[in-house]
């Protein structure tokens, strides 16, 4: 029995562990939902949720923000995450007094069975997300002048239905002709 340890050992060094959760943390806040393990996205709160703490009080005094920056920068290593966590997720959180983030269970993984979750800020937007992904592939339906790109010929080629009948047929053709040509034989 292990009294007095705080968090999970997920089977790995020390060093491991922080750089994982860093990874993930990083992911985090620049893709705002990641699909992990159960246990990971637990784990994950504990190092996220005082992240955004921070950002909010960086938010409120600039004396106190430079030193949080650092110390975000320390445990991140992640430039665009520090800023994308300091100038919209923090501010974004300002009135909130906690919870940033849910975790949505999604089943078991396929290969080994472990419990998959979703770890999401509270404040996602599914449907503003499906807006620009539907946005993103017009776009690029889209010629350079906003004229709809052309598209190439298909080329004519035979699918494997039509290819898998025409064998068929020539061999159904031969079988009769080999079973009659047997019985004149026989005869």
């Amino acid at each position: 029995m292990e009294h007095r340890t705080k968090g999970r050992k997920f089977s790995r060094t020390a060093s491991h562990k922080k750089a994982m959760m860093s990874n993930l943390s990083v992911s985090l806040i620049l893709h705002d939902r990641i699909k992990t393990t159960l246990a990971k996205a637990k784990e994950l709160r504990l190092y996220v949720e005082p992240l955004v703490t921070k950002a909010k009080k960086a938010n409120g005094s600039s004396e106190k923000g430079v030193h949080l920056r650092r110390v975000a920068k320390q445990f991140l290593k992640d430039d665009s995450a520090v800023k994308r966590l300091f100038d919209e997720i923090g501010p974004r959180y300002a009135d909130r007094p906690g919870g940033y983030t849910r975790v949505l269970k999604t089943g078991h993984r396929y290969g080994d069975g472990a419990d998959t979750a979703i770890i999401e800020f509270v404040d996602y937007d599914h449907a503003k997300k499906k807006e620009a992904t539907d946005d993103d592939k017009s776009a690029k339906k889209k010629g350079k002048k906003g004229e709809t790109a052309v598209e190439p010929k298909a080329k004519k080629t035979k699918s494997k239905k039509e290819d898998t009948k025409e064998t068929k047929t020539k061999s159904e053709e031969k079988k009769p002709k080999k079973k009659a040509s047997k019985k004149k034989e026989d005869e």
